[in-house]
């Protein structure tokens, strides 16, 4: 038997280790007044096992290291969701979150964008989800070609709440649904992600209508053209690559709308760009896409306001568009005004991307199978898109 008065000095030393590790490990879970409490508790199972046989402190001490050590792979999906199947794969990591809740997650952002432009852009679709250390969303990017697929990184420590209030996913597929053009539009890319994103997620209930204009209210003043600037195909700052794009989508939501009586607006021409084939698994020149955009709306909105957007800088005044619009910012929310002149055009475009069942329907697993930013074109013609 071995002498356990001798282990002493290494119970005290792995039991400081186990609370050390517990300590950590609970920090990144737990808020901090839960953190203290259960540190605190921790310590004292450790000092009471400061008698006791070291094999105790021993088999703690392993099981805090076992802990921290990743669980294999999870195990890969495929989804059936509208039109489109979504492989998704995993990589070596853990999650706390359940890996049905990520299905999930995935299904309704893709039902989203499905609902927006009729059907979801492509037939298929990988999405890769890495994992790394901290909680939520991090970042994505898109690759279109023959064989699109999006990239996400995602936090171990993720939870549900952090993925009902995601835009990322969303953002990410967007981009499949316009053809790829020439670097030099890509503010036209960014910004139709920008754009359309929330009222993707409007449709099937995930944020509600103030939350789309709010969006808008916070973000269109960084793609107003400062001083020095050119057009939006010759200033690729930031600011107005995204948000400088969103705002020639509002424009041109707007001007469509007024011009057909509210019959139609930017929606239609989006839809039609997509079943023409303009996905990002295409490449075509930006005329293109806009001349089917025009020709499925009824008049010449795309090409007319690029003409007038693309080499020189245009201030629009957002004060008199949000009076116009109905939509007073109110410290991190808005009111909606439904006196204002263009109400109704404003209420269409957000009554338009809901325009059908709110609930969105869980995916079908089908089976398994093993397996913000720039552009940049692959061999092959696939385009890269963060």
């Amino acid at each position: 038997m071995p002498n356990y008065n001798e282990w002493e000095p290494c119970t005290q030393a792995l039991g400081f280790q186990l609370v050390r590790r517990v300590a950590i490990r609970l920090r990144q879970r737990t808020n901090m007044k839960h953190w203290i409490i259960s540190t605190i508790a921790t310590a004292r199972i450790c000092l009471s096992l400061q008698s006791a046989p070291g094999t105790i402190c021993w088999s703690l001490a392993a099981a805090a290291e076992s802990s921290e050590t990743p669980a294999d792979t999870l195990a890969p999906a495929q989804l059936a969701v509208e039109n489109v199947t979504i492989a998704v794969t995993f990589s070596p990591g853990s999650l706390e979150l359940p890996r049905s809740q990520l299905l999930d997650w995935i299904t309704v952002s893709a039902r989203g964008v499905a609902r927006y432009y009729g059907q979801f852009p492509v037939s298929h679709v990988r999405v890769l989800l890495t994992l790394e250390k901290g909680a939520g969303v991090r970042s994505g990017t898109t690759h279109g070609g023959q064989d699109p697929s999006i990239k996400i990184w995602l936090g171990q420590f993720t939870e549900a709440e952090m993925l009902q209030r995601d835009w990322i996913m969303t953002h990410e597929m967007v981009h499949l649904a316009f053809p790829n053009v020439p670097d030099t539009h890509q503010w036209l890319e960014e910004g139709l992600a920008t754009y359309v994103e929330p009222l993707a997620r409007l449709g099937v209930g995930q944020v509600q209508a103030e939350k789309v204009w709010q969006d808008l209210v916070d973000g269109l003043p960084h793609g107003l053209p400062k001083s020095g600037d050119q057009g939006l195909d010759y200033t690729h700052t930031w600011g107005r690559t995204y948000w400088g794009g969103a705002l020639f989508c509002l424009l041109a939501d707007l001007e469509i709308r007024q011009r057909t009586a509210n019959a139609r607006g930017l929606q239609d021409a989006l839809r039609a760009i997509v079943a023409a084939g303009g996905t990002m698994a295409a490449a075509w020149p930006l005329p293109r896409a806009l001349q089917v955009g025009d020709q499925a709306v009824g008049v010449s909105v795309l090409t007319d306001l690029y003409e007038r957007m693309k080499a020189r800088p245009v201030d629009i005044n957002l004060v008199d568009l949000w009076q116009r619009l109905g939509v007073e910012g109110r410290g991190d929310t808005v009111v909606l005004h439904d006196d204002a002149p263009l109400a109704a055009v404003r209420r269409a475009i957000t009554t338009a991307a809901q325009d059908e069942e709110q609930l969105p329907k869980k995916a079908t697993p089908q089976g398994r199978n093993r397996t913000e930013s720039k552009k940049k074109i692959k061999s092959g013609g696939d385009a890269v898109i963060e």
